[in-house]
């Protein structure tokens, strides 16, 4: 690293920081394409192998089981062998992975294929918050965190149509190729331009200073660090980790629902064609993409305003959850635009939400960024295996997706009051 003290008065810092965030923003959308185009294809999948609403239900939530199960020694791996070398490995088997779905020919080799892309997209939200907390200062982590998880919902926003296209005019199985394919080129643009700030060759002096100052450069070598299993254990001792997982459990059921039943709603529920759930899908998740950096904007603000960390990362967080409970609304209304809008706000206000990874980077001791991330992600991913299994049950059973909503605006409010309640002081963790 060099020496900061003889860098040149007045040198106004290098923004290279911004180009790793494109990175993982990049990273993040190909993240979610792949996970979640079996929402995309589920309509027509279900037909042709004839799976029903509650087993579907199993199949999406198999992701989450390898996936949530993966997170803990996948954050192990990450602080042993580093973020560049992590991503790389996890992006390139989750595109074998996702490749492979075209090949499926029943329930078995679904179900399989599920659980080989949880365990390979296991890394990569720890990664994520690794390079946040790494490369950028407190005051901007918030907004990093935006940028890159509005990968979640952008790649979706503006892919959905072409996915429908694809749908209608080569079936299923193309979407997983194409996919597929998008992942692997990823992977040699991460592994010629990532590199860690003291080894990045367009990071200036000035930067690397601006980036130490706001606690950032708090990365573990991953020469020298080691797997302690104890260690998960000692962080569930602190109430900010049970606050924080706690509410992104709750939070993400919401992203769970758009993730993998929303389609099958339209269509079943709604009755809407597939292209024309094409073009409505769109509009939720630009919603949810403003929601995100709309979330991330107002959290810096006001940290640099002067409001405490408390203030500055509850609000948004808070705000967005109580907002995401009017989900139910969608329960009373008849018109699809109504529909629509109300489900825009309510994917708008899970974007606002979804800051939990910037707590995370603030309250993860140092050398642990890693694992207090993989910890964070399994709470969060349980999400993942009780929601779609609890909607696919209540879909087979009453043929409606009116208690489904309402299962999901529920769990929305019990999210804001862990954060209210229980989170506490957002302080980093001395363990």
């Amino acid at each position: 690293m060099p020496n900061t003290d003889t860098m040149t008065a007045g040198q106004r810092p290098s923004r290279a920081r911004f180009g790793m965030l494109a990175l993982i923003a990049t990273g993040t959308l190909v993240n979610y394409l792949d996970r979640t185009v079996l929402g995309i294809a589920a309509p027509a999948l279900t037909r042709e192998l004839a799976i029903d609403a509650a087993v579907m239900g199993v199949v999406f939530s198999a992701f989450s089981w390898s996936y949530a199960a993966s997170q803990v020694p996948g954050g192990l791996f990450l602080d042993r062998f580093g973020t560049r070398v992590t991503y790389a490995l996890s992006v390139g088997f989750w595109s074998l992975f996702t490749l492979l779905h075209a090949l499926a020919g029943g329930l078995t080799s679904l179900l399989g294929l599920r659980l080989a892309l949880g365990v390979s997209e296991a890394p990569c939200f720890p990664a994520n918050s690794r390079v946040v907390a790494t490369w950028f200062p407190q005051s901007e982590r918030a907004f990093a965190t935006g940028v890159y998880t509005v990968g979640e919902y952008i790649g979706l926003a503006f892919l959905s149509p072409v996915m429908f296209w694809l749908l209608v005019h080569y079936g299923w199985r193309s979407l997983f190729i194409v996919c597929g394919v998008i992942g692997f080129a990823f992977v040699g643009v991460w592994i010629s331009r990532y590199r860690d700030p003291p080894e990045h060759k367009g990071v200036n002096a000035a930067e690397l200073e601006l980036i130490e100052a706001g606690g950032g450069l708090a990365g573990s070598d991953p020469k020298t660090a080691k797997i302690d299993w104890s260690k998960a254990g000692k962080l569930l001792g602190f109430r900010q980790m049970w606050g924080i997982c706690l509410g992104q459990f709750a939070g993400n059921s919401t992203l769970v629902f758009f993730l993998t039943w929303f389609p099958t709603y339209l269509a079943t529920e709604r009755h809407m064609a597939f292209l024309k759930i094409g073009f409505y899908a769109v509009l939720p998740f630009i919603a949810a993409s403003v929601g995100v950096l709309f979330g991330g904007w107002w959290s810096d603000t006001m940290l640099r305003r002067g409001k405490s960390a408390n203030v500055a990362r509850k609000a948004p967080i808070i705000t967005g959850l109580l907002l995401a409970s009017t989900i139910i609304a969608a329960n009373f209304v008849e018109s699809n635009m109504a529909v629509i809008a109300i489900l825009s706000l309510a994917f708008f206000a899970q974007g606002m939400a979804a800051l939990g990874w910037a707590l995370v980077s603030d309250i993860a001791p140092k050398g642990m960024l890693g694992l207090t991330g993989g910890v964070f992600n399994l709470a969060a991913n349980l999400a993942g295996i009780v929601t779609p299994l609890v909607i696919g049950a209540i879909v087979s059973a009453t043929g409606s997706f009116f208690y489904a909503l309402a299962y999901v605006g529920s769990l929305a409010l019990m999210g804001a009051l862990a954060y209210i309640f229980i989170l506490g002081d957002v302080k980093r963790i001395e363990l």
